[in-house]
């Protein structure tokens, strides 16, 4: 098998990944994306229905206080529009009552992307060249040079399926995927896979629903769409609908921790059940479904992932190293970024730090 040669590997098809390897297009430096998945997004995942593409990762972004996010989606000619959050909200207790309490706009304001957050994985695809995105390539070992790093791809404890060979190798997976899925060698040292496993993976225990509908029937009822339960199974929903058209939808979190979800159809009755509850009976007849369990990915989830993340974590490069072997591996990924780690635009700024 012969070694393929380029100036930087950059491991994982995310937006980090995909941000990286945009700025190093800018510097003319060759480079290749290694994607284990066979789709480019990493947690951005926006299926299309009649022209309309539902979030089932990250939605927002916050233009006011994300200056990268902001700044990139002008650069691509991509659109926003704000969060609909005009009318009141709903409230559910662990009994099951439902009572309509009072709306609130978040602060700052919440934007949505037209495209969906896919749009951007779309456009900054859309810049590369088509040789540097390798699909189905899923990282197993990465072993120390004299100058720079080999790459192997495929599975541990068997023979490579690709190796490449580059001075710079870019980390744009979460850390605890790193240590959980690559081999190092040398070995890292134990405080840093340590401070790597520590890092809890943003959102990859949570399972996200969608609901389209042909009208938006709880705007009529003068309801804003968000939501709040104790009961479940959906703890948290909010509008999800298309820019001032159809499909309108429901959108939100599933409060069941992963492990005991069970059947999905069984989950999504229950769902759509507690929708008529909340918002009324035409909610039991959406137009399209879809719904994304991150916890059952293993290309974003391992076990430690798994149990409930109730709070947001303060997140920074792991045991305070953002580059390791001189500075051959860097750690790109939302989750060790200084500021805004876990959003969007955590993953652009670490993109930014890694390519340097």
């Amino acid at each position: 098998m012969s070694i393929e040669m380029v100036d930087t590997v950059i491991v994982g098809g995310g937006l980090s990944g995909l941000y990286a390897a945009s700025l190093l297009a800018l510097k003319s430096e060759s480079f290749v994306v290694l994607e284990a998945r066979e789709r480019l997004g990493g947690r951005i995942l926006s299926p299309e229905f009649q022209g309309f593409f539902s979030d089932l990762g990250p939605s927002w972004y916050w233009p006011d206080i994300h200056p990268r996010m902001a700044r990139l989606i002008q650069e691509l000619g991509l659109k926003g529009y704000r969060q609909f959050e005009e009318g009141q909200g709903r409230f559910q207790n662990p009994g099951g009552m439902v009572q309509t309490v009072r709306g609130y706009a978040t602060e700052p304001l919440s934007w949505r992307l037209v495209g969906g957050m896919m749009a951007l994985i779309t456009k900054l695809c859309a810049g590369l060249p088509e040789k540097a995105i390798r699909l189905h390539h899923p990282v197993c070992n990465i072993e120390k040079k004299d100058v720079g790093a080999l790459v192997s791809v495929g599975q541990l404890e068997e023979e490579p399926e690709a190796q490449f060979e580059a001075k710079k190798v870019i980390l744009a997976l979460p850390p605890r995927l790193t240590a959980s899925t690559i081999l190092f060698n040398p070995e890292l040292p134990a405080e840093l896979t340590q401070a790597m496993l520590r890092i809890g993976t943003w959102m990859a225990g949570q399972a996200k629903f969608y609901a389209l509908y042909e009208e938006p029937f709880w705007h009529r009822a003068g309801l804003s769409g968000q939501a709040f339960s104790q009961r479940g199974p959906m703890a948290e929903l909010h509008d999800g609908s298309n820019q001032n058209r159809n499909p309108y939808g429901l959108t939100g979190f599933v409060g069941v921790p992963a492990a005991q979800r069970g059947n999905q159809n069984l989950l999504i009755e229950a769902i759509l059940e507690q929708l008529t509850q909340i918002y009324g009976v035409p909610a039991a007849q959406p137009a399209k479904i879809f719904y994304k369990d991150w916890a059952c990915e293993p290309f974003t989830a391992t076990r430690l992932d798994q149990p409930p993340m109730y709070e947001h974590p303060f997140y920074s490069p792991p045991a305070r190293q953002t580059s390791f072997w001189n500075e051959t591996i860097h750690f790109a990924g939302t989750e060790t970024a200084s500021q805004h780690g876990g959003y969007l635009e955590g993953a652009l700024s670490a993109a930014e730090r890694a390519v340097g």
